[in-house]
């Protein structure tokens, strides 16, 4: 038997065993792998069921991303501009005040944005911070969009703190498979980011993880990325893909780009495996075509961040976005409509 016919026999075994009523938590790398190597045609096409059972294919939502806390991060994720272990040119700052960030959560909400999210640079906040993140959640959550922060690693009371703040999403990526993990990041365990997943759900606020391509990983360790996050005990709610942003001065600041059709793969693996989930196109639009974010669309994902920037990286402007969209016939989706919401 060829590999080619061996591909095909698994990949009907997947196919019979997924429906766009299918939620699983059992995935297996072969499965997984099938699906990641069916024939391009035939991928979208599963992706587009299940999507459609879900989701209105029309609706695309819009997030926002600001850095309220910028640079000086004791970590060395290789890919992150913010760590202190890299001369990016990067000036770190302190956190923000509550009325700068509320200030710019109102722009956003004008601008079209839905859900806001909050990123502040550290291994994990300080108690002292916690005031002042409880009250621009709280601001926010007034605005009447959706919530999200990302602060690194969480202890319970910090955990339970934001839950009480009414906290919608909690981001923290798991980045790569955990084969990988360590050839990315030396400060903190593929573990560690796990046990933050695990006490952001148990407190019952949405889990928002996902990962990064294009860091030198082979289809192995996305595939292996996919697997962690469909197996967790519950999908996460929101799932951002990203495609690196080179950033010279970083350890992966030359790495080789990912092929787009295999980012669009990616991208519909992630549809098919975590059918309730919002899947975000993230970080990496500004150097990818309309073509290229068009496939990502009709493969399942039905995020975008809006706004001229990512944290600390470039992002396509308001005009571009919104070009895009009538032509490909998009809208926005309302705020709090996401089936996989608590």
């Amino acid at each position: 038997m060829t590999l080619q016919t061996r591909i095909e026999n698994a990949a009907t075994h997947v196919t019979a065993r997924t429906s766009p009523d299918t939620l699983r938590h059992d995935w297996t790398r072969e499965e997984v792998t099938a699906l990641y190597d069916l024939p391009f045609n035939d991928l979208l096409f599963e992706a587009q069921l299940v999507h459609r059972r879900w989701f209105n294919p029309n609706q695309v939502q819009k997030s926002t991303l600001l850095s309220i806390k910028t640079g000086g991060c004791p970590e060395d994720c290789g890919y992150c501009a913010q760590s202190s272990k890299f001369d990016t040119g990067l000036k770190a700052t302190k956190l923000m005040e509550v009325e700068r960030v509320l200030a710019e959560a109102k722009k956003a909400k004008e601008a079209g944005a839905s859900r806001y999210c909050m990123g502040a640079a550290w291994r994990s906040p300080k108690d002292r911070d916690m005031d002042a993140i409880v009250a621009m959640v709280e601001g926010v959550k007034a605005m009447g969009m959706e919530t999200c922060m990302t602060l690194g690693m969480l202890s319970v009371e910090q955990t339970l703190r934001l839950k009480d703040a009414g906290l919608d999403y909690y981001n923290h990526n798991i980045d790569t498979s955990e084969e990988y993990y360590k050839e990315i990041v030396s400060t903190r365990t593929f573990a560690d980011r796990l046990e933050t997943l695990a006490r952001v759900r148990e407190a019952g606020i949405n889990v928002c993880s996902g990962g990064i391509v294009g860091m030198g990983e082979g289809k192995d360790d996305r595939v292996g990325m996919l697997l962690a996050l469909a197996n967790l005990p519950e999908h996460p709610q929101s799932v951002p893909i990203n495609q690196l942003m080179q950033v010279e001065g970083t350890a992966l600041g030359h790495s080789e780009e990912i092929d787009p059709i295999d980012f669009v793969r990616t991208i519909a693996v992630a549809r098919i495996l975590m059918p309730k989930s919002v899947v975000r196109l993230s970080a990496g639009r500004e150097h990818m075509s309309e073509e290229t974010q068009a496939l990502c669309f009709l493969a399942g994902a039905n995020s975008i961040f809006i706004g001229e920037k990512l944290l600390t990286t470039k992002n396509p402007e308001a005009d571009k976005d919104e070009r895009l969209f009538a032509k490909l016939g998009l809208e926005p989706m309302p705020a709090h409509s996401c089936p996989s919401e608590k």
